[in-house]
């Protein structure tokens, strides 16, 4: 079905075309020139009347041009060329012709377009709902995702999407629910595995016990005093001689003795008070008696943990402690020569302009980072979640090769996102305040091609709907009618008159 012709200047990238029929930004077409097939996608739409033009300020002329003009309406649209359908997809190194008809793309081409490997289905295109749309799984793991949305787009509910998708690959999914919206989900390919949000302090390395008790980087005397506590903590542990399996306590005990013995030194009284505040701060994530979190993750599961219950400097802790030992982990595994594959876990970190602030220095973005950069080597994927893009950090972002974009209405918010996307142009991201709720353009290594997805509904049960705040207090009205009538009921019956 021909919607358009190819006029003005061209180029390897971009035609412009006029039509007599409004076609769909989103839509999938086809133009055939010197032997190739290409494909291209309608990025951008306008309507226009060149008796009507902003020029004529005159009311009563503007009407009656209205009224016999109206046939002289033309619609003019921008392609994104994507490549040639008959050599995979690569860009053609001469231009489409001027004058060169614009078909609509057929199902069959997309169908084969769509088809891979290992698929991940999303949904089915936003203008062809008989199209399925399915990415590539091993990109997504390997090369990192994005999903950002404004409140109310559909993110969680594509979050669930993907999570059900990699579970039917036996994958484990690591899931940093801050909210607790998974924890009780219902997955139709996998079950949900909650871990509790502990650490059991024998796992933590020096710098990450000196950060939680805030010695600072300059306090070299109370680091010293630090340093040599932590390490014959360790070794009292380790050997049965300690008095108590608290960490943190034993070595507030060593300090103590030290103390006691050489005099009241106020740098070991100040590391004292510092590991005091931090028993009292963290005791709730503090637990002897569990092994390293890393052990807890089980194949095939949806992993989660909890984070609802903790504030946001206990959460960083957790985040950044779980993404360093994974990453020494697989870096072990890979001295050793031993199969990475076999600790490969896919992190997706919800919040994550909390957990990778753009403005704040945290431990979690430092690993969330490292990860971001590193975990392709090491079988280490990542997922950022985030409603508030602009507020991310902006190196994180910008190694997440894959993106799915669902409604973004704030323009400080597309303007971050196109700054980390090579290949999210200007004119996909005018479309993104226009995005109705669960519709995203998708992007990346994962598709072959940009897309404009209606993301499928979650098949499974999660928490994290909105509230339905009327229904609750309206049927409490009745409630309470019900309440009262029953007890003029029972008074009544007890032979009471009012």
């Amino acid at each position: 079905m021909v919607i358009g012709i190819c006029i003005g200047e061209t180029s390897l990238t971009h035609v412009t075309f006029i039509s007599d029929k409004m076609p769909n930004v989103g839509e999938y077409v086809t133009m055939e020139y010197n032997g190739k097939k290409v494909l291209g996608m309608i990025e951008n739409l306008i309507m226009g009347n060149d008796s009507l033009n902003v020029d004529i300020n005159d009311f009563k002329a503007i009407q009656k041009i209205s009224r016999i003009g109206a046939e002289e309406n033309y619609i003019k649209g921008k392609v994104k060329i994507l490549g040639d359908v008959n050599d995979n997809l690569k860009l053609p190194r001469t231009p489409v012709l001027p004058g060169t008809e614009i078909k609509l793309a057929d199902n069959e081409l997309l169908d084969e377009i769509f088809k891979v490997k290992n698929p991940i289905k999303l949904g089915c295109l936003v203008n062809q709902s008989d199209v399925e749309v399915n990415v590539e799984a091993n990109p997504i793991l390997s090369r990192h995702l994005a999903i950002l949305a404004m409140t109310g787009a559909g993110k969680s509910n594509t979050v669930s999407v993907l999570i059900d998708q990699f579970l039917r690959y036996n994958l484990p999914i690591f899931v940093f629910d801050m909210h607790g919206e998974y924890k009780d989900a219902v997955f139709p390919n996998g079950e949900v595995n909650v871990i509790r949000p502990k650490i059991n302090p024998h796992y933590m390395s020096f710098h990450e016990i000196k950060k939680l008790v805030n010695i600072g980087a300059n306090s070299y005397i109370q680091e010293r005093h630090f340093r040599r506590a932590f390490h014959e903590a360790k070794e009292s542990l380790k050997n049965g001689v300690a008095q108590t399996n608290n960490f943190l306590q034993v070595m507030y005990d060593i300090l103590e003795n030290k103390s006691l013995e050489e005099g009241s030194d106020k740098q070991i009284v100040d590391v004292m008070n510092k590991i005091d505040d931090a028993m009292i701060k963290y005791s709730n994530i503090f637990d002897k008696n569990i092994g390293n979190i890393l052990s807890s993750i089980k194949k095939g599961h949806a992993n989660v943990l909890d984070l609802s219950q903790v504030d946001e400097s206990v959460a960083s802790v957790l985040v950044s402690h779980i993404l360093r030992n994974a990453l020494q982990r697989s870096k072990d595994a890979a001295s050793k020569g031993e199969n990475l594959i076999e600790n490969s876990v896919f992190f997706i970190l919800e919040e994550a302009h909390i957990l990778a602030p753009k403005k704040r220095e945290t431990d979690s973005k430092k690993w969330i980072q490292r990860v971001a950069r590193e975990g392709r080597k090491f079988g280490l994927g990542l997922c950022l979640v985030s409603q508030s893009p602009k507020t991310v950090d902006h190196d994180a972002l910008s190694q997440m090769n894959n993106m799915i974009i669902l409604r973004l209405v704030e323009p400080e918010d597309q303007r971050h996102v196109q700054s980390a996307s090579e290949s999210l142009s200007k004119d996909l991201v005018d479309q993104l305040p226009s995005l109705n709720v669960g519709e995203a353009i998708v992007l990346g290594l994962m598709s072959k091609v940009p897309t404009l997805v209606k993301i499928d509904r979650f098949k499974g049960r999660r928490h994290g709907d909105d509230m339905d705040i009327i229904s609750h207090f309206k049927n409490s009205i009745q409630k309470e009618k019900e309440e009262i009538e029953n007890a003029q009921q029972e008074t009544l019956d007890m032979g009471y008159d009012y």
